[in-house]
């Protein structure tokens, strides 16, 4: 904070101030929806249930996620012993008022905030996830109870209750950033890079092992339950019907939210790791003020538009328009005062510097298009899912290409999006003569952080999809027929199912503008180390160089390997839970409701299932690059994410829209007349083929498309972490590279180990 002005001290503070102001909107809101009537005795009764569950997979979560927090924060804490502080940490921690001159004392303030930084990362991620599940559970009977009254009163709750989880991803995302630029400054970085490495980390367990959960659930509650026994979505002798509705909460609102909170973490980092970059060439600090104050400004943003969310129409049709509209606000209101502090702000010359507002608008504006192509791919409103509707009559093969060929169109023109955004960043950074790749970078980097500016919106979003949906489940289950709540209810979950769609939409792109602006970070940080050693820079990464195209290819493969193991995973967990409905289906008792299942064994073998699963997927994902950077060299390392961010945005659109569609398709179907004479309705051909496409659809859009997201992140940070060890390691002595092959056998065993591991039969 030395180096900045008065005025800019105070920006700072009142960044921090308003990251307070949208945890307390987030206590407001939580207060408000736990006022709500918590409708009758059967009802309060389900959602016993699904909070018993949905805890017991926290509490199961938790106990194996914090032994290995414990052991990365002391590797992280070490890690100074090899990636030395950089030379701003040295002059910052120098000064006043640190005035640390001793070399080994600079050395253990930095290995403490490497830590400290990793376990706020990685806490405020794993608070956000728990705690926005915890308010979807206590939010999902309020909404089947109030359902009973009004449609708008059911929306309000709902979106209010998403609205925590957001708000939460909101505040806590910008405190941390803020916090740690507020004690570490210029070097910033040094810290940063722990905090955004412990927010992936955890988004990836969270994502994973939720998506796993979940899908596992779903398939076998729909294969049994729908397909087998005719039975309805949420017919409560469905041993796995609990599971399912607890599956809903752990992937789409622990799970997403932590997703989205990573990508915010890590824009934040790419946003100022480069704009160090441009303070250097231009002694200027207000390259890397300019990304909190954006991020302050999204913060009042998502408070205004997130509360002005009413509905003036009881249809799913007006609900979808009454959050559209809120979003829409958000954005108006941050382009007007990104404009505002932009003019008052960031000058260069004496004149007003626009390019870093602009770069921030191009990324609301893509979200805003995103969301348009995923609503468009996946709504039911519109041609694409009608046309799967359609491809139903000819039964599941032709429903399931359709919905492929449905995907893949949408991967295209989401990825020509996000590279039109990039080349948007060329157009307004290119000219910049001093050094074009630091500001064409720096571009992107703001284009993420623009992007997220309505991270409270866009979570609200998501956790509405879930919350809707239990409320339908608790309804259904409770026994509730008065008033119209069913229809409601089934109205408020089709808007959540896009809405749902949309956010995963949102959250796979910003992943891919992050890692993008990550892979800008990485060349600076590659550059900083060549600098030091004295060796000639990295300009750029040569595809034409065999090593390099061979990172590339090696790259490209990640994606699809990662989601190969994660469907498979799905696929094991769910026929333990379609053996284990089977059987209790088998019970007389059970089929004539004369004792309930046990659904608590059906969320005991998927929350087992999912733990299980994680230390797979987390290995690959954390062994791919140190592998190829030490075997291949850092060149080929940059090609190896260059390879994974484009074959992870295809893959992870193309199985998010395709399962959303599939989702949305049925529901069209069962919202018909039931007429199997006329093949209409729920129990006709048409429905069946419908459910197998959702089934396909499920592991793809909740399980293995989301979880590219946070595994495209964990790569490029392990990257960008490693990068100066592979630097220094290329032109180590002989003793140095010795060790570094022991280490390259060590982590290629342990990759093959894990692959090995995803092929057995039985989970």
């Amino acid at each position: 904070m030395q180096d900045l002005n008065a005025a800019e001290q105070t920006m700072i503070w009142l960044v921090l101030f308003t990251s307070f102001a949208g945890l307390g909107y987030a206590v407001f809101l939580r207060n408000q929806v736990m006022r709500e009537d918590t409708g009758t005795p059967e009802m309060l009764k389900v959602w016993h249930a699904i909070k018993t569950g949905a805890l017991a997979y926290l509490g199961k979560q938790a106990k194996s996620i914090i032994p290995l927090i414990a052991i990365l924060t002391v590797a992280l804490f070490l890690s100074v012993y090899v990636v030395k502080p950089s030379a701003e940490a040295v002059e910052h921690f120098g000064k006043a008022p640190f005035n640390v001159k001793d070399p080994n004392g600079i050395l253990l303030i930095v290995a403490f905030g490497r830590a400290i930084a990793f376990i706020m990362g990685a806490l405020f991620s794993l608070t956000v996830g728990q705690i926005g599940m915890r308010m979807a559970v206590d939010a999902n009977v309020r909404v089947a109870s109030e359902a009973r009254r009004t449609f708008a009163g059911a929306l309000r709750i709902a979106y209010r209750a998403g609205t925590v989880t957001g708000m939460l991803t909101d505040g806590l995302g910008l405190f941390g950033g803020t916090i740690i630029f507020i004690i570490f400054g210029k070097a910033a970085p040094d810290a940063l890079l722990g905090f955004g490495f412990g927010g992936t980390l955890l988004a990836l367990f969270m994502r994973v092992g939720g998506g796993i959960f979940t899908k596992a659930a779903d398939v076998g509650a729909d294969l049994v339950g729908k397909v087998e026994q005719n039975l309805e979505e949420d017919d409560k002798r469905n041993a796995a019907v609990i599971a399912d509705l607890v599956g809903d909460n752990v992937g789409d609102c622990a799970g997403m939210a932590a997703d989205i909170f990573e990508s915010y973490e890590v824009t934040i980092v790419s946003g100022l790791i480069l704009g160090l970059a441009i303070v250097g060439l231009t002694g200027s600090v207000q390259w890397i003020v300019f990304p909190l104050a954006v991020r302050g400004i999204g913060v009042v943003s998502s408070i205004i538009g997130t509360y002005l969310v009413r509905v003036t129409s009881d249809t799913a049709r007006g609900a979808m328009q009454a959050i559209n509209r809120g979003f829409y606000s958000s954005a108006a209101f941050s382009l007007v005062l990104f404009a505002i502090m932009t003019a008052l702000y960031m000058r260069t010359g004496g004149a007003i510097e626009w390019r870093p507002f602009l770069s921030v608008s191009i990324g609301v504006v893509l979200a805003i298009i995103i969301d348009k192509i995923t609503e468009f791919f996946t709504d039911t409103h519109f041609s694409p899912v009608k046309a799967i509707v359609k491809a139903t009559g000819g039964g599941p093969a032709t429903t399931i290409l359709s919905g492929m060929s449905l995907g893949k169109e949408s991967a295209v023109w989401s990825t020509l999006v996000i590279a039109g955004t990039i080349f948007a960043s060329i157009l307004i950074w290119g000219g910049e003569v001093k050094d074009t790749g630091a500001y064409v970078l720096y571009g992107v980097a703001m284009t993420g952080v623009g992007m997220l500016t309505l991270t409270g919106n866009n979570v609200a979003m998501d956790s509405f999809g879930p919350i809707s949906d239990n409320a339908n489940g608790v309804a259904e289950m409770a026994g509730v027929t008065e008033g119209g709540a069913r229809q409601r209810l089934a109205d408020l979950d089709a808007v959540g199912n896009t809405t749902k769609a949309i956010t995963k939409g949102v959250a796979i792109g910003s992943a891919v503008i992050a890692a993008v602006s990550l892979f800008g970070s990485f060349l600076t940080d590659v550059g900083s180390v060549q600098r030091q050693l004295g060796l000639p820079l990295l300009q750029g990464i040569n595809v034409a160089s065999p090593l390099v195209f061979i990172g590339l290819l090696i790259g490209g493969t990640i994606p699809w390997l990662f989601s190969s193991i994660a469907i498979k995973a799905v696929e094991r967990a769910a026929g333990l839970i379609v053996n284990e409905v089977r059987r209790q289906f088998r019970d007389p008792e059970i089929m004539s409701y004369a004792k309930e299942p046990d659904y608590a064994n059906v969320v005991s073998i998927s929350t087992a299932a999912a733990q299980r699963e994680l230390l797979t997927l987390s290995i690959i994902s954390v062994t791919g690059p140190v592998i190829v950077g030490l075997m291949l060299g850092v060149e080929a390392l940059g090609g190896f994410l260059a390879g994974i961010i484009l074959s992870g945005q295809l893959l992870a659109v193309y199985m998010a829209n395709s399962g959303g569609a599939w989702d949305n398709a049925k529901k069209i179907i069962e919202d018909e007349k039931r007429d199997p004479a006329a093949n209409t309705g729920k129990g006709s051909e048409r429905h069946k083929a419908a459910v197998v496409g959702d089934t396909v659809g499920d592991p793809l859009k909740d399980t293995a498309g989301p979880a590219l997201n946070p595994m495209i992140k964990v790569i490029n940070l392990v990257s960008v972490i490693i990068a100066p060890i592979v630097v220094s390691v290329a032109v180590a002595d002989s003793t140095v590279k010795l060790i570094s092959y022991v280490v390259i056998a060590a982590l290629i065993g342990a990759f093959g180990w894990a692959v090995w591991q995803s092929k057995r039969e039985t989970a």
